[in-house]
């Protein structure tokens, strides 16, 4: 049934079927070969394109004897015959555009029946396009907004101009009107489908110089006379937002079944910018919201789903093309095609017949051995007997066309039977039709064993790390590689290998463990020395012959902060160091000297900066920290001292920091002729330094001067109680204690008295008891020595002119010592 109108009565369609039916069982009657014929497009009605009879070698009165008709496979009467000339006539106006849409040719297959005895003849009649059509652009009007920031070369996607016409007479080139220095068009084609208009930027864009551009875009087709359609454009010059959406995808195809209800989720396009905020908001829409096709979509604005609108008519249109543009908040957008394919309904299965199959089959058997031979068939027409067969889930094997509806599945590449031993491979046959129906065929394929495998690193390139200063036989990491082998041949030992056959063996401070590819550091690396270390590592089976596998290793050393940083200005080892001068009228800001120092480190670790440790006067430097300028902080004043010494803190940036001092001195001067006074200054000012060690030496001469004479003091009186013992009468020891001593009448004291001395060694009380009287009038006590034996009791009667005299004179003397001492502090 054709959905034009034009419908075959029930009375009319079972003798036709009846009629088909004879015409195929004498296909041996049938021409070879169709006879073709062409005509121009919008030909009118009764339009002579050739004479059949002639052509098909039969004479016309057989046309009419034989009941000769025409049959075409829609069912569509483009073409009569004149039974009585044998001429074919145009039945209808034709238009190639609405017959056959943009395909590049444009064919109307039918048959000549004759009957008495039934034969037929194929007729293919070509409709050749003329230049009918203007293109025109979707859109009269097109406004881009472009930032400024855009490089030259830039390309921005426009909407192409739509010409239904074929061939040369489809759109050719585009060109600009008037010409402009920013902008210029590039015209390319994939196909005759898929056209690419971009405007290229020539210049670089400057919004404050100007903001706008507008131009004319004429599309002219290659017809004789040529035809054009013009579109103007308007270029709107935005300052910021440089990412432009992306499309996961260029193309978008979906299938849709014709039945399908309104509302339907056809597909969702996606894109994608870069940017944020506004400018990284997307938006979609349709480009070309006139076009028939569009009237049956709908597109999200925020999620791209596109969804039926209405229904879809497979024999109206089995395809829709689609144009959808991402455009960002800023401006920017793009464009990507979608194409929708209307699914027709189906009903018969399609029918695969093997004609041959191999199995088993060597391992090693090259690409393209043909493995199995098949037919597949299908009872229905159109798109719905339309058979397309896929291998489903297999790389070593592929399906190819061999003739016509014949196949061959062939291997595509080296097989492994360590990896796979046997093949199951499904071929499904499907037709186009809606929904479509498939018939499944396995084949059950053998391998049979050779050993053609290599080992196999899990990486292309290893790289590892390592600490400077490291511990000798550190592990720095695994390498790996499999064999896809079994046994022996899958044993992998590893190995280090030259690059190059004439290169000297490699690096003696790198070990891999053959067994498990374990990479050892044998010795401790210095960062500076060395920072990277290639090697090259071998992973061989034990297969014969052995295959092998080469990678690359880098080892790269990772830099510790080890190394101090070494001032190189001012100089250190000078002795003493250099001053520098400084006039008294310097202001603030005034430089005085540069600190220089490097570092052996690198990265952050090498990162110095510089710091005042100390100073004669704090407030009156200060110390760059990026640059190691040493500059005044204010003016100079004459209370500052002539002479300056400064010492600067270099420290790095390392885990933990390391540093070093720079010491500097400067010299503040009224006139750089006269230098002599500072250095009289430095004089006094170290003369004063030194002042504090004498004082210290002093005061240690003067407290061991003490000592001795407070011995030797000790001394003395113990050889006065030695004299007493041997020269006094004491009492009886029954009488007195053993530690007092009797006094009584004895020199020029008028009474008499007892004075204790106690001279202890290590015992709780130390202290130096002089004239302590102890009543005679006590009556004596017995078993008191025998508490503290370390007492000695001596009877004093007197002491003696000279004693006393050589007592005051030392401690005179001892009195002016530290008089002296303190006034010279």
């Amino acid at each position: 049934m054709d959905r034009s109108g034009q419908r075959l009565s029930r009375d009319t369609a079972r003798p036709m079927q009846v009629l088909c039916l004879c015409a195929f069982l004498s296909l041996s009657h049938a021409r070879a070969e169709p006879i073709r014929y062409s005509v121009a497009e919008e030909s009118e009605s009764g339009s002579v394109v050739a004479n059949v009879a002639e052509d098909a070698g039969l004479p016309a009165v057989q046309l009419s004897a034989r009941r000769a008709r025409l049959l075409s496979e829609d069912g569509r009467q483009h073409f009569r015959l004149d039974p009585g000339t044998g001429r074919l006539v145009v039945a209808e106006r034709l238009d190639r555009e609405e017959l056959c849409g943009q395909s590049a040719t444009c064919t109307l297959p039918f048959e000549l029946l004759l009957a008495n005895p039934v034969e037929f003849f194929r007729v293919e009649v070509t409709v050749e396009d003329i230049n009918d059509h203007a293109p025109v652009f979707p859109e009269e009007r097109v406004v881009l907004k472009i930032p400024e920031t855009s490089n030259v070369g830039s390309r921005f996607p426009l909407e192409g101009a739509q010409d239904p016409d074929v061939g040369s007479n489809s759109i050719q080139t585009y060109s600009i009107t008037p010409d402009n220095e920013y902008f210029s068009v590039a015209f390319r084609s994939r196909s005759d489908s898929d056209q690419y208009i971009e405007l290229v930027l020539e210049k670089p864009l400057d919004r404050e110089e100007q903001a706008e551009v507008d131009f004319s875009l004429i599309a002219i087709d290659g017809g004789s006379p040529p035809r054009s359609g013009t579109t103007q454009i308007h270029i709107v010059i935005l300052d910021v937002n440089d990412n432009a959406p992306i499309f996961m995808k260029d193309r978008y195809i979906a299938q849709i079944l014709e039945n399908a209800p309104e509302g339907s989720v056809v597909l969702r396009v996606v894109a994608t910018d870069e940017d944020a905020g506004d400018n990284g908001d997307i938006s979609y829409q349709f480009s070309q919201a006139g076009g028939q096709s569009y009237s049956a979509f709908e597109i999200d604005p925020m999620s791209g789903e596109i969804k039926l609108k209405k229904l879809l008519d497979f024999e109206a249109a089995e395809k829709h093309e689609l144009k959808v543009r991402a455009m960002d908040g800023g401006g920017l957008s793009a464009i990507c095609k979608v194409l929708v394919e209307v699914v027709d309904v189906n009903d018969n299965a399609p029918e695969v017949m093997i004609n041959s199959f191999s199995s088993p089959i060597p391992e090693n058997a090259l690409p393209g051995t043909v493995i199995a031979v098949f037919t597949v068939r299908d009872r229905d027409s159109g798109a719905n007997g339309k058979i397309s067969c896929a291998l489903e889930d297999q790389l070593s094997f592929s399906l190819r066309p061999a003739y016509k509806n014949y196949f061959e599945l062939v291997t595509v590449s080296a097989l492994d039977r360590e990896e796979k031993a046997r093949y199951i491979l499904t071929v499904t046959a499907a037709d186009a039709g809606s929904p479509p129906l498939t018939t499944t065929q396995t084949f059950t394929v053998d391998i049979s064993d050779v050993n053609d495998n290599a080992p196999v690193f899990n990486q292309t390139s290893y790289t590892m790390y390592v600490h400077e200063n490291n511990v000798p036989t550190v592990l720095v990491g695994t390498i790996s590689a499999l064999d896809a082998d079994v046994g022996p041949n899958a044993k992998v030992t590893y190995s280090l290998v030259p690059a190059h056959p004439t290169e000297q063996p490699p690096c003696s401070c790198i070990s891999v463990n053959s067994e498990n590819g374990d990479v050892f550091v044998l010795r401790p690396l210095d960062y500076e020395q060395v920072r990277q270390i290639e090697v090259l590592v071998s992973a061989s089976d034990a297969g014969s012959p052995p295959l092998s596998a080469n990678v690359t290793i880098l080892i790269s050393v990772v830099d510790e902060n080890d190394n101090a940083p070494l001032v190189l200005y001012p100089s250190q080892e000078s002795s003493p160091p250099s001053s520098e001068l400084v006039p008294v009228s310097a202001e603030a800001g005034y430089l005085i000297t540069k600190v220089v120092a490097v570092d052996a480190d690198s990265g952050q670790n090498s990162w110095l900066s510089y710091h005042l440790l100390r100073a004669t006067d704090p407030g009156l430097f200060v110390v760059s920290a990026q640059s190691g300028e040493v500059r005044l902080r204010r003016s100079v004043t004459e209370r500052d001292p002539v002479k300056q010494k400064l010492v600067v803190l270099v420290r790095d940036n390392g885990q933990p920091p390391l540093s070093a001092t720079a010491a500097l001195s400067a010299l503040l001067l009224s006139d750089f002729s006269d230098v002599r006074l500072p250095h009289n200054s430095l004089a006094t000012e170290d003369e004063g330094g030194s002042l504090t060690m004498y004082l210290i030496i002093s005061l240690v001469f003067v407290s061991l001067l003490f000592l001795v004479s407070t011995a030797a003091f000790v001394i003395l009186k113990v050889c006065k109680r030695k004299e007493l013992n041997d020269g006094h009468v004491l009492y009886g020891a029954s009488n007195l204690q053993s530690s007092l001593a009797d006094a009584n009448a004895t020199g020029t004291l008028p009474h008499a008295y007892c004075y204790e001395i106690s001279l202890t060694t290590g015992s709780g009380n130390s202290e130096f008891k002089f004239l302590k009287p102890i009543l005679p009038s006590l009556p004596p006590q017995h078993g008191v020595s025998d508490r503290n034996p370390r007492k000695v009791l001596v009877s004093v009667a007197d002491k003696s002119n000279r004693d006393k005299r050589e007592y005051c004179n030392t401690m005179a003397w001892m009195g002016r010592q530290i008089t002296s001492l303190l006034k010279r502090m």
